[in-house]
């Protein structure tokens, strides 16, 4: 009965937009468009920008109007917010600052006097009411709400200006690892948030919260691992998988996207967890990697489709999905986009979910690991092609024709598993598009009413495989038997770590850290890493003797600790690159594209190579393209503006042909999207440069472009 009123709604709530012919275009709206006060832009997560100032003919001409330079450095993934004089960002040690837009002149920080903070965040929300102006901003578990003009926590807000966004989960879940990387999306006077989790068997449960922007109140929440009545319960073998402890996730990390007039929020989700094996959580697992259309002024659910069935090969929804207009069938459709790590795109009518290019359920291969079930098929769009390539359309020739040791990567090669979908197993598996996905947290830009969505992807590959934990009880530590369940995956049994793929080394990590930072680390996450704040002292001191080489090997009366882990059969092997013995791709370039496609057809517009590897390049080798982390800024008159390669230059296309029309060396990487805004007539572009994530150099500013005068 819910599901046939909520289709009854739908179809009401289309039949009232379609006949009041309200759809907003910036040929209709002067100030559509113009601003960037939300998280990409507008809650569309559209990128889009009919700011005319900077043009296809001009852009050669930017230069820098300011620089501002943050005591903190390191990776900032964080997209500005504009707002009338100010530009809201946030530096790598989480302060969030509010900066003049002329000038790049501090105005205030807010930040934490007693605690370091080490994760990354994508950007601030913002509110206002009359006079009453906020900034939403997170840190560890709490949201904050700021003076927008001050930087100053609201006391009216929760408890002296903050809420924990674990209020609203069960008991079993208030002292697990939440964070948000992303900011919340604002509607009326709600904030629905964005949650990071952990992706192991201490995972809290992924749901979906929205927050009383004024009070901090709880208003709303949707369970996305649902409860017993709620739809897609059934789709769990397990009937108390919404309340079993080692069972969590599905949540949503990335950012959502918000059709203003038709009040309905659209979100996409991740992996149910444990990521790689799910012999405890077999299923279908809604609503885990799902993009699920809900009311968002009550959370109430309307449709939702799921893209990857049971999934254990770690593909989240790793973007906001875009809104945007498009022409089917000589008809105008609302319409919504999701791309994927698998490098696909899926157009829906917005309204309905209906899909707008057919999708087809794809057998797929079954699982041999014990007590798992793999799900026997995938669905896959026919339209628009992958604009990254698959595993299964690879041969030896697409080694790369630069490696030394080509011989050695053929034979890898050859002797893996490269069908879509192969799941993991005890042998190998070439995951390509990687872990990481073709598409990334930066998403995709569209022009909302032409139907044209440009992507940057990257295509690496990674070797997959799992691993039968070998190691007795008996021999292991306490410490020892929490970093191989904790630590080992992402920095290897022997602590040598995975540098190609950001996991340092921790041998000798007593010379570089104190333990005090450490129990931190431990505690809060860092960078990639989530947090385990749900060890116990003793765990976090044993954990810590181990990593400094101090833990007692006689601890067999500690042993009820070190037990009280959840040892699964399996173990991931671990985030490992295909890289070549210069530590290139081992495959063949492109290993990174910028991609334009028509969806109003589902053909693809052009496609280029994106970024440069500069030893190549010193050698004369054509262009590569590189992994790129971050999206672009879509202009009206005809311009993408993106920077995201590890190279660390910000450039312009042309975005009818991909031409290059200008570039800038940045003075470190910026794995960011850029923003665009205008202020006393002048159009500037500003992102953050912070560096450090692939190898690349730390880097400390924020940095804004515009025209010279005339």
């Amino acid at each position: 009965m819910k599901i046939i009123t909520n289709l009854i709604r739908i179809l009401v709530l289309s039949l009232i937009i379609l006949s009041a012919c309200t759809e907003k275009s910036s040929k209709g709206d002067d100030k559509a468009y113009t601003t960037w006060s939300s998280y990409l832009g507008d809650s569309g997560r559209s990128h889009f920008t009919t700011l005319e100032q900077i043009t296809p003919n001009n852009v050669s001409q930017l230069h820098v109007a300011w620089r501002y330079e943050s005591a903190d450095w390191g990776q900032m993934q964080m997209n500005p917010l504009v707002v009338d004089s100010i530009v809201y960002g946030v530096t790598a040690a989480l302060r969030v600052v509010a900066l003049h837009a002329e000038t790049g002149k501090e105005l205030w920080q807010f930040g934490d006097s007693v605690q370091v903070w080490h994760s990354t965040s994508r950007g601030v929300s913002y509110w206002e009411k009359d006079d009453d102006k906020r900034i939403l901003c997170t840190r560890g578990a709490n949201l904050y709400a700021l003076d927008a003009l001050t930087g100053k926590p609201v006391p009216s807000f929760g408890v002296e200006g903050k809420i924990d966004m674990r209020s609203g989960m069960p008991d079993s879940a208030k002292e697990k690892f939440v964070i948000s990387n992303t900011p919340g999306t604002v509607f009326k006077d709600l904030i629905v948030m964005p949650l990071r989790i952990s992706e192991g068997s201490d995972a809290a449960p992924g749901d979906v919260m929205a927050f009383n922007v004024i009070t901090g109140k709880l208003e709303w929440i949707f369970h996305t691992i649902p409860h017993p009545g709620e739809l897609g319960y059934e789709t769990w073998e397990d009937p108390n998988a919404y309340k079993n402890p080692t069972i969590g996730a599905a949540n949503n990390w990335a950012g959502m996207a918000l059709d203003e007039e038709a009040e309905i929020i659209y979100i996409p989700t991740g992996s149910a967890a444990p990521d790689f094996y799910g012999g405890d959580r077999l299923g279908s697992n809604l609503f885990a990697n799902s993009l699920v259309a809900l009311n968002v002024n009550n959370g109430e659910y309307l449709w939702h489709f799921q893209f990857t069935h049971h999934d254990i090969w770690d593909r989240d929804l790793p973007a906001p999905p875009n809104l945007l207009t498009v022409k089917h069938n000589g008809q105008k459709i609302k319409a919504v986009a999701q791309i994927t790590k698998q490098g696909f795109v899926y157009l829906f009518n917005r309204l309905t979910g209906e899909p707008l290019f057919e999708i087809e359920e794809v057998p797929v291969p079954p699982s041999k690991l014990v007590g798992e079930n793999a799900w026997p098929t995938q669905p896959i769009p026919n339209k628009p092609k992958p604009f990254a390539r698959q595993s299964n359309e690879l041969t030896k020739n697409d080694i790369s024709p630069y490696a030394d040791n080509k011989e050695e990567l053929i034979r890898i090669f050859e002797s893996a598993e490269k069908e879509v979908y192969s799941p993991p197993n005890l042998t190998p598996t070439l995951l390509l598009p990687g872990y990481d996905g073709a598409a990334e947290w930066g998403g995709a830009g569209v022009d909302p009413d032409d139907g044209i969505l440009y992507v940057n992807s990257n295509e690496m590959a990674w070797n997959l495989q799992m691993n039968i934990k070998k190691t007795p009880i008996e021999e292991l530590t306490i410490g020892s038997t929490i970093y191989s369940n904790k630590c080992a995956t992402c920095h290897q049994p022997y602590r040598t770590g995975v540098s190609s793929s950001g996991f340092p080394s921790l041998i000798d990590i007593q010379l570089k850290k104190s333990k005090n930072e450490i129990v931190s680390i431990i505690t809060n996450g860092k960078g990639m890493m989530t947090g385990f704040p749900t060890l116990s002292a003793t765990e976090k001191e044993a954990l810590v003797q181990f990593l400094f080489n101090e833990e007692e090997t006689n601890t067999n009366d500690k042993m009820e600790i070190a037990s009280s882990e959840n040892l699964y059969v399996y173990q991931h092997s671990g985030y490992n690159k295909f890289l070549d013995s210069n530590g290139l791709p081992g495959i063949s370039p492109p290993w990174g594209t910028l991609n334009a496609i028509d969806l109003n057809t589902g053909d693809f517009l052009w496609s280029i190579p994106f970024g440069e590897t500069l030893e190549l390049k010193e050698k004369g080798f054509p262009t590569t393209g590189t992994e790129n982390y971050g999206g672009p800024i879509i202009t009206k008159n005809g311009l993408i503006l993106i920077a995201a390669t590890k190279d660390g230059y910000l450039r312009a296309f042309d975005k009818k042909t991909g031409t290059l029309l200008w570039e800038y060396e940045l003075p470190a990487a910026s794995f960011a999207t850029p923003a665009t805004y205008e202020y006393n007539g002048k159009q500037y572009i500003v992102l953050a440069c912070g560096g450090e994530k692939l190898g690349t150099k730390k880097g400390n500013q924020i940095i804004a472009f515009s025209l010279p005068n005339p």
